[in-house]
């Protein structure tokens, strides 16, 4: 294998460059990615960086010592637009082709707009490092009536990070509690009151009819007729896969790109990883997976078959209002949740989701070192092939 291109230069994709040299391929390494930036942290630009506390330059994942020594050509601003699979072939939208023996898909997920809002200024998703500063500049001066659509951990961050800077604060949230399929209802009940408890007003149960304003957006109007007056708007509700540049290849995709328990796709040396992958049916957008995805897909790349499996315990983690949320293992409705540690009423916690007699999840609110452990329980357990 003389040449492996990456398409996506976020997390995912350095992770994958670093597990290329690190396992031994000393070929060309073509690095591709839509965005002007070399690789950046995207998790503080909900929290540290839009209240002022993270620098930019803090932001970056890897120095010039580091891009030197992983030799790779980098291909920025520029955006895939087709893959050739057959003349292992990818096509730029420069005009520009890339012919590759190897393919590491790394595209991640972009922010899920609402509909009817193109071209209005003052509505904001938080996806990209330069969402982030137009979201920040917007926020400068004076003080604003934002109001946040969608209650999930980034609208809960961006939403207590307005609050920190002393904003109005609304968030929108279309279930009754946010959080709910990540946490499940018992545990959802404490991040609504923890908006409540950092001066932000949650709606819940109400879905969004429309915005109002000409050239800027002035109040957001719910299904039940009301209006929220508001000078913000910002968007989250989701993110939606990178795949379109893969139309018409012979890729399989469904909600991302179609890959076994080893991130291999059914095309020879083509692997995915990251927010774009779904992995044996699962699709996880966490900082976890990027990072721990990319040295398996790169060992099975390699190989030219799958020789390894990804078993991890997956992991994410949210500040908000001055609370740290830890989560491991996979939670399914009609799980037992027991508290072991601490209350919800103290405000610091340890909960474990157990079925059958076996944990399958722990949570912790600023519980680091409990919580570590039982992560570590959980991996171990993960670790274990089942017949």
């Amino acid at each position: 294998m003389r040449t492996v291109t990456i398409v996506g230069a976020s997390l995912a994709g350095l992770y994958a460059a670093r597990a290329l040299r690190a396992q031994g391929f000393d070929g060309r390494l073509v690095i591709v990615g839509d965005e002007p930036h070399r690789p950046y942290d995207r998790p503080p630009l909900s929290k540290g960086f839009l209240t002022g506390a993270t620098p930019e330059a803090d932001l970056a994942l890897a120095d010039a010592e580091e891009e030197t020594e992983l030799a790779a050509e980098w291909l920025l601003g520029t955006r895939a637009r087709g893959l050739d699979a057959r003349g292992r072939t990818l096509l730029l939208n420069d005009g520009r082709t890339v012919a590759t023996d190897g393919l590491v898909v790394a595209t991640g997920a972009r922010a899920r707009p609402l509909p009817g809002s193109d071209g209005l200024a003052g509505v904001h998703t938080l996806r990209t490092l330069d969402d982030a500063r137009a979201l920040r500049d917007a926020l400068g001066g004076q003080a604003r009536r934002v109001v946040v659509i969608g209650g999930g951990f980034i609208g809960a961050e961006t939403a207590s990070s307005c609050a920190a800077l002393g904003h109005q604060v609304t968030v929108v949230e279309a279930a009754p509690l946010p959080l709910v399929p990540q946490l499940g209802p018992e545990m959802a009940v404490f991040c609504a009151a923890l908006h409540r408890r950092g001066g932000v007003e949650l709606i819940t149960g109400a879905c969004v009819a429309g915005l109002h304003g000409r050239a800027a957006v002035t109040a957001v109007e719910l299904a039940d007729g009301r209006l929220l007056p508001a000078d913000v708007v910002v968007v989250g509700i989701g993110a939606v896969p990178n795949t379109g540049w893969l139309a018409g290849s012979t890729l399989l995709v469904a909600d991302g790109v179609l890959c076994d328990d080893g991130c291999a796709t059914a095309l020879p040396q083509v692997v995915a990883v990251g927010d774009v992958a779904r992995v044996c049916g699962v699709r996880a957008e966490h900082w976890t997976s990027a990072t721990e995805q990319p040295a398996v897909a790169v060992r099975n790349l390699l190989a030219g078959r799958t020789v390894e499996h990804v078993r991890p315990a997956p992991y994410f983690w949210s500040d908000q209002y001055g609370a740290r949320i830890q989560f491991a293992g996979r939670r399914r409705d009609g799980d037992t949740v027991r508290i072991v540690e601490g209350s919800p009423e103290e405000g610091s916690f340890l909960c474990r989701y157990e079925r059958a007699g076996t944990t399958t999840a722990v949570l912790a609110v600023d519980r680091p070192r409990p919580f570590l452990r039982a992560r570590r329980e959980l991996t171990r357990a993960a670790a274990v092939p089942t017949a």
